[in-house]
């Protein structure tokens, strides 16, 4: 959801430039700095962002006058309230010299002779706003094309690990039948164990460690991710997606009870982790 657009115009004696910038967020979070004539256009320029759905999006407004300078007036009252303050603020500190410059730059002190907004100006603006979205859009879908190709080529090699997990499974279970016997014979000997219970008790044993219906699943969710990857506005969706494919990823690792397996799993939670920093950026 990251992107940048741009759009400027002439409107008069004056050039409009409208610079939009987004970042990542699960919401449509903007923020507007324009000049104080442009504040009665603030929820309209709130509105045309509305196809950007998602993201941090600040917008700048700056103005470039080519004519004369527009008259200009100060508030009297409102300086000399300040001057007063500032004078008995900077006092009880020891200072006397009041900053007249920083009095001329508080809010309303000066006023423009101009007091409202031409129709002309606003629609030129509000085009430029909408030239710069459309920007954006074109930016974030070029980006996001570059992105989700990269996402699917590590759900594809979470695939391709999975099936190395399978050479594993039936060693696993032989060493483990192995080792189990092994501390039974040292523990009370060969010939007191009854070798039907063993066999009942190995077969509950190796049923926990069973992960069949783990790859099954886990299969499943990379199917479904790539079938949804191809959907307009999934980004939500393919993030579920990757939740449930990290819980069965988990469970693989949890009843792995060898390095070998642990290692592949391992290499699975890392490409998972690569996918969903990459879905931050898919809308």
């Amino acid at each position: 959801m990251t992107g940048y657009g741009k759009a400027e115009a002439l409107c008069s004696d004056k050039k409009i430039t409208v610079e939009l910038r987004s970042v990542n967020g699960k919401q449509l979070d903007a923020s507007v700095k324009a000049p104080s004539a442009y504040r009665e256009l603030e929820l309209e320029i709130r509105k045309r962002l509305a196809p950007l759905q998602r993201g941090k999006v600040e917008v700048f407004i700056t103005v470039e006058s080519s004519g004369a300078l527009p008259a200009v007036a100060i508030n009297a009252e409102l300086f000399r309230s300040y001057y007063r303050y500032m004078e008995k603020l900077l006092r009880s500190v020891g200072e006397s010299a009041v900053p007249v410059e920083a009095i001329l730059r508080f809010p309303e002190v000066v006023e423009s002779g101009k007091a409202e907004l031409d129709k002309s100006e606003a629609a030129c603006a509000l085009s430029c706003v909408d030239s710069a979205v459309q920007q954006l859009a074109a930016f974030r879908e070029q980006e996001g094309v570059t992105i989700m190709a990269d996402i699917l080529q590590r759900v594809a090699l979470i695939g391709e690990l999975l099936v190395q997990v399978e050479p594993f499974e039936t060693e696993r279970i032989a060493s483990a039948k192995a080792r189990l016997r092994q501390a039974l014979d040292e523990a009370v000997g060969a010939a007191a164990v009854d070798a039907n219970r063993f066999e009942q008790e190995l077969i509950y044993y190796l049923e926990k460690l069973d992960v069949t219906e783990e790859k099954t699943r886990l299969r499943s969710h990379c199917c479904y991710f790539e079938q949804t990857a191809k959907e307009l506005g999934a980004g939500r969706k393919l993030g579920f997606i990757a939740q449930e494919m990290g819980r069965e990823i988990n469970t693989l690792g949890s009843k792995a009870n060898d390095s070998s397996m642990q290692r592949i799993v391992v290499c699975m939670k890392d490409e998972l982790e690569k996918i969903k920093e990459q879905l931050l950026n898919v809308l």
